[in-house]
């Protein structure tokens, strides 16, 4: 019963965030039927598994939330900014109640009594919400279908449970009722699998059931009915028709007398009868014999995995491909083609196999907008902002460890945009902007790499009162000539803020200092740029994965290196003599001023004697910066490991990977390697 529990709980989390997401957008638009429809069915799935899988109060609470948004979607009442802030409410609340070791607080118990009141407020008086018409529900029996009816479809439904259903704590009457729920229905049960009396046992289920359902429902919100019981059980769903057949007499009266008759109606004779009727009301032939039964060959387009499968599945294809560049090296020293082809054919397949896990582990930065979109709409009600968030890239994917470590980040830098960026809105007309303020997150790739950008039209940042900080502090001295870009640099300090007052969403110094240090944990970068009075935009670049990448595998002096080949421009054979009697480290290549290292000098290691190097040219911002290594040995697929905590502390190297015959080559990140070097530099012309 654990395992369904957890199955419950599961997608539980989902609807509930489905739910959050809905409401808005449904914020947005308030008159979307079709958005009100999905917040009442996902109402509807938490109370029906929650009563099923022993969450009552669960149940008990959604079902007073579901008997609003019934009358919403009735036309009886109308979306309200109270009603959407109490929903809102209440999804955090069952986000605890889901939560065993949450549910006994005090504080949950007490939040459960004032919502259940501020829900049973809005039944009784209607108060934030509004009558606008009332809808009949008389229902007329016609020969013929009305064409007011024309999207309710008719389903044909055969439910057998398996004898031992009730194991598992499961009521089939409950299902039947859901079904009930969804249109105008009749269920008919058969009890011809009855045992003999001496060989009935009570704790078994022999019943099985026809049910004709009518409804303006899709065919998922059917089968959604059994999704918790789905391998319980054989179910099929047909469509009969596009139409409600249960209000033609022709119809209705063939299953009347199949229930007197206490007989299977069956499939067959239905949709016999119903392509009949459905060929005299519909304005062209449709086929109605098209079977809609839930089939995994084809209609699952996807499936459930749990994060830690898709943590084994990407450590075995990191050895795997480990394996294979043994493999490699070993066929090449063989000697022996028919081993070298092997080799080839294993290093193909490896590569694919890799690319397919990337795929699966990747995701859209889409699943986090709901948390951001819910942030700026509480955030910006509690400091009295008028503020819209707006998205764009979030079909973006990132792999999921990624993604599982940029949610905080992102959480500090939506917080400061809203707490020091946004201006109150009569500022905001003051200095002749609209009163609606405008934070937006942009997503999209380059290269190899991922962007994200966060950007406001708030006030900016005054780069003069953060010098004035810096002085102030002893960081800087009063006569420093700093650039625009330095000085923002200072905000990433450990306890550097400028806020005159501290609350509790900023200005204690705590932020863009972990977040710059939380991005190059999953090696990424931040920069600020801001522009004082036109606001503020932060960018985080991003590598797609932190597994296994393509890379460059070179040799200086006696240690191997991976440079990452998205970062690769061209590379170049060099005379040494010409390398280091260069002046200012500039050399010509293909008529171009090249900025170079040379990573012998920079790694604190002896003069190389060989008479030609390789300048490996790398993309930087919007730069090109050589790098000199002795030999380039060609690409390499670099399994990603960590350093450990005794190198955490460096800038240059990003991790390590294991080659072929055991060797350990070291990966350079070069954006990082390059601002070091540079840096360096600057501070040795100062002296």
């Amino acid at each position: 019963m654990d395992n369904f529990r957890n199955k419950f709980i599961e997608e539980a989390l989902e609807h509930l965030n489905d739910l959050e997401g809905t409401l808005l957008l449904l914020e947005q638009d308030p008159e979307n039927k079709e958005l009100i429809e999905k917040v009442f069915r996902s109402m509807h799935s938490l109370k029906g598994g929650g009563a099923m899988f022993g969450f009552e109060l669960i149940s008990e609470f959604t079902h007073n939330l579901e008997n609003i948004y019934d009358l919403v979607r009735n036309g009886e009442m109308y979306i309200s900014k109270d009603l959407l802030d109490v929903t809102l409410a209440a999804v955090d609340h069952l986000k605890n109640l889901i939560d065993d070791q949450k549910v006994e607080l005090p504080q949950t118990q007490e939040t459960h009594t004032k919502l259940l009141s501020k829900i049973d407020a809005i039944l009784e008086t209607k108060s934030a919400l509004k009558i606008t018409k009332d809808i009949s529900k008389d229902k007329k029996n016609t020969e013929t279908i009305s064409s007011a009816t024309t999207k309710t479809a008719t389903y044909y439904i055969l439910f057998q449970p398996n004898e031992n259903i009730f194991d598992n704590g499961t009521n089939p009457l409950y299902l039947i009722d859901e079904l009930y729920n969804l249109g105008q229905a009749i269920a008919i049960p058969h009890f011809n699998r009855l045992p003999e009396f001496d060989e009935l046992i009570p704790t078994r289920c022999y019943t099985y059931w026809e049910v004709i359902l009518s409804t303006s429902q899709p065919f998922n919100a059917i089968s959604d009915v059994f999704i918790f019981v789905e391998d319980d059980c054989h179910i099929d769903i047909h469509k009969l028709s596009d139409y409600n057949l249960l209000e033609n007499n022709e119809f209705y009266s063939f299953v009347q007398q199949a229930i007197d008759r206490k007989t299977d109606i069956g499939i067959d004779n239905l949709q016999t009868l119903a392509s009949r009727i459905n060929a005299a009301i519909m304005v062209k032939e449709k086929k109605t014999d098209e079977r809609l039964a839930v089939s995994k060959e084809n209609t699952i387009s996807s499936i459930r995995v749990s994060s830690e499968k898709l943590d084994v599945l990407m450590n075995l294809v990191s050895e795997l491909v480990t394996t294979q560049a043994r493999l490699s090296l070993f066929s090449e020293h063989s000697n022996n083609n028919e081993l070298i082809a092997i080799a080839e054919n294993v290093q193909k397949l490896s590569r694919q196999l890799r690319d397919i896990a990337f795929s699966i582990v990747l995701i859209p930065i889409e699943n986090l907008m709901t948390r951001f979109q819910r942030l700026v709409r509480d955030l910006s009600q509690e400091l009295k902002k008028e503020v819209q968030f707006i998205a764009e890239g979030t079909e973006t994917e990132l792999d999921k460890t990624i993604i599982e470590n940029l949610t905080d980040p992102l959480l500090h830098i939506l917080r400061n945009s809203l707490d020091h960026g946004i201006e109150d809105p009569a500022i905001r007309v003051k200095h002749g902007k609209p009163r609606l303020g405008t934070i937006m997150l942009k997503a999209y790739y380059s290269g190899a790499n991922v962007h994200i950008q966060i950007s406001d039209d708030g006030a900016g940042i005054d780069t003069e009162k953060i010098r004035q900080k810096a002085i102030s502090k002893g960081l800087i001295t009063p006569d420093a000539v700093l650039s625009h870009k330095e000085l923002l640099e200072f905000i990433f300090m450990p306890g550097f803020s400028t806020a005159n007052n501290i609350t509790e969403v900023s200005g204690r110094g705590v932020g863009m200092d972990v977040v710059r240090r939380k991005i190059a944990d999953i090696r990424g970068e931040v920069e600020v740029e801001s522009k004082l009075g036109f606001g503020t935009t932060t960018t985080i670049k991003l590598p797609l994965t932190l597994s296994i990448i393509d890379g460059l595998l070179v040799k200086i002096h006696d240690t191997f290196y991976i440079i990452p080949l998205s970062s690769v421009d061209k590379i170049y054979a060099a005379e040494h003599n010409k390398v280091v009697g260069t002046f200012n480290q500039l050399i010509v290549l293909d008529g171009q001023q090249i900025p170079f290292f040379y990573l012998r000098h920079e790694f604190e290691l002896e003069e190389n004697n060989a008479p030609m190097e390789q300048i490996i040219v790398v993309r930087y911002e919007d730069k090109r910066i050589g790098l000199v290594v002795d030999s380039v040995v060609g690409e390499y697929q670099a399994v990603l490991k960590p350093l450990g905590k005794y190198y955490k502390n460096q800038e240059i190297i990003s991790g390590a990977t294991i080659l072929g015959d055991g060797t350990i080559a070291l990966v350079i990140d070069t954006n990082k390697a390059i601002k070091y070097f540079a840096r360096k530099y600057k501070v040795e012309e100062v002296k």
